[in-house]
């Protein structure tokens, strides 16, 4: 495709020009991470950085990207001598100019990622300690330091969190979920908001991330209700700067083309989607990016079996979908009991759902309960009381041990499901091989989620540590730089979040650590570039 003009798709695109307006045009020349121009004469359509997902990471990076540095506190000492000894030495810089790698050195946490362990120990020190420190930092708005920037998000700022079952509390302890800046306790007080224990409901997380993102300034680079259907590479001929653009699907990391042909160089990224206006029309927009950031979390794709008739209507695979059929009284007066499959804590908290509501439950897993790796044997029982009452039932309540069907709950530990029948009948397989058909009203299928990376090329496999697989949180997170965040397998694209294996809040803001000090230093090496009277090449490092 030739690109030989300006390129305006539509309203959202407008807007994105009107904000970025003379401002980025005036920095266009010394913006080290901006190309001097990909539409011949509308500069304004290139981006510095663009930012999938306006979750928690999303809005935690953009903190960074607008400015916000973070400084040891003047009083603070930090628990960890050693490493206070480190912070006390570059007292006078933010975090975010010092060496990340020697600050996080030594530090363990629950994060294979040691920038995260470290923003972390910062912001809640000791917190694995069941200790209530303060931070250690305090922030410092340097407009100096501002890299333009798009946040892109499905609904409005807080992503997933918004549509999270809000009767459930949330693992984690409302500090913990907490962005920098801004203390959720002080927050809620403010809102006069009564909040009755350390763990919140997701509501409460949603309406905090929605606040932050107004009281800290960040509103001009969010955009709501935008989708995403490409990102893919721009690539120009190296020996052919004047002409047009292509947008090839190449795959190899060689650019450096056989005899007879012209190498390519990989230029800026082309993120294509379109935003939801409020009549629900598609209005489409196309913009350039020099890195894009994903930020997508893990909820877009729920987990599924894989078998004979899992589609059927009554098969569910959402906590908001059962809700729903409650709500609607469609399980009311129902005689079959409700069966979830799964156990983890979403499994754990439709069981608890049903269970408030008077609905029988059949609740199937693989694992023994006696399996280390269960969740519950990592919370404590006195801040967990529900979870523990829900894996009480699941050791004391087998089939096994109670054959009455008509009860109120019955575990079948080590258990397959085998296929889903229309009558609303179930075939499960034990470990032993032994089959069983159960009848159920509806089921729920609840074993964790999946990013979907779908608008990348090969929705993404080839970029996490197993190639050619699925990324997964667990299993196949994309592969970083453990400092910077950028993908080790494409330049200019970044990960953080549970992409990158930080299911939990007080770990992805590492990830945006991480980013702003990559980007930061690349700033400042290509105007050092410019001032020098060296234009900066082809803008790529």
């Amino acid at each position: 495709r030739t690109y030989s003009g300006t390129e305006t798709e539509g309203q959202l695109l407008n807007s994105f020009v009107q904000y970025f307006g003379d401002s980025l045009g005036r920095k266009i020349k010394r913006m080290p991470l901006i190309e001097e121009t990909v539409l011949p004469g509308d500069s304004l359509l290139t981006l510095p950085v663009v930012i999938i997902g306006n979750g928690p990471s999303g809005i935690c990076l953009s903190y960074l990207l607008s400015g916000y540095r973070p400084y040891l506190s003047p009083e603070a000492i930090h628990p960890n001598p050693i490493l206070h000894t480190k912070l006390e030495e570059a007292r006078h810089l933010s975090i975010v100019d010092q060496d990340l790698e020697y600050l996080s050195e030594g530090l363990e946490g629950r994060s294979s990622n040691p920038v995260a362990v470290l923003f972390d120990t910062l912001l809640h020190p000791d917190a694995d300690f069941g200790y209530d420190y303060p931070p250690v930092l305090h922030w410092k708005l340097e407009q100096h330091n501002y890299i333009p920037h798009i946040v892109l998000g499905k609904g409005p700022p807080g992503g997933a969190w918004h549509s999270m079952e809000g009767s459930m509390l949330t693992i984690s302890f409302g500090d913990w979920m907490e962005l920098p800046g801004l203390s959720f306790k002080e927050w809620a007080a403010s809102k006069r908001r009564n909040i009755k224990s350390d763990r919140v409901m997701p509501e409460e997380i949603a309406c905090y991330y929605k606040h932050y993102v107004k009281v800290m300034g960040l509103q001009k680079n969010f955009r709501d209700n935008v989708y995403i259907t490409s990102v893919s590479r721009l690539y120009r001929e190296k020996d052919d700067e004047g002409r047009s653009h292509q947008n090839e699907d190449i795959s190899t990391q060689h650019l450096e083309m056989e005899d007879g042909q012209k190498s390519l160089i990989k230029r800026n990224w082309e993120v294509r989607g379109y935003q939801r206006a409020t009549d629900g029309s598609h209005v489409p927009f196309c913009l350039f990016a020099e890195n894009v950031a994903l930020a997508t979390g893990t909820f877009d794709s729920p987990g599924r079996l894989q078998v004979e008739g899992e589609d059927f209507p009554f098969v569910l695979h959402s906590m908001s979908d059962f809700g729903a059929a409650i709500s609607k009284g469609k399980l009311r007066g129902k005689a079959d009991p409700v069966l979830i499959v799964g156990a983890g804590l979403t499994a754990a908290d439709a069981v608890l759902c049903a269970y408030n509501n008077n609905i029988p439950v059949v609740h199937v897993f693989r694992r023994r309960v006696t399996d280390t790796s269960l969740i519950f044997k990592q919370l404590p029982k006195k801040l967990y009381p529900e979870y523990h009452k829900v894996y009480h039932m699941m050791c004391t309540q087998s089939h096994t041990v109670d054959s009455n069907q008509q009860s109120a709950y019955t575990s079948f530990p080590e258990h397959n499901v085998l296929s889903f029948k229309p009558e609303m009948k179930c075939v499960l397989q034990s470990a032993s091989g032994l089959k069983k058909i159960l009848k159920f009203s509806v089921a729920l299928v609840l074993i964790g989620s999946h990013p979907n990376l779908f608008f990348l090329k090969d929705q993404g496999h080839s970029i996490g540590h197993h190639s050619n697989q699925p990324i997964t949180c667990k299993g196949n997170p994309i592969e970083i730089d453990p400092y910077t965040y950028e993908c080790t397998k494409e330049a200019n694209l970044f990960a953080l979040g549970p992409l990158v294996g930080d299911n939990f809040v007080r770990f992805l803001k590492g990830g945006a650590l991480g980013i702003a000090r990559c980007l930061a230093i690349r700033q400042k090496k290509k105007h050092e570039l410019i001032e020098s009277g060296d234009g900066g090449g082809d803008g790529v490092p």
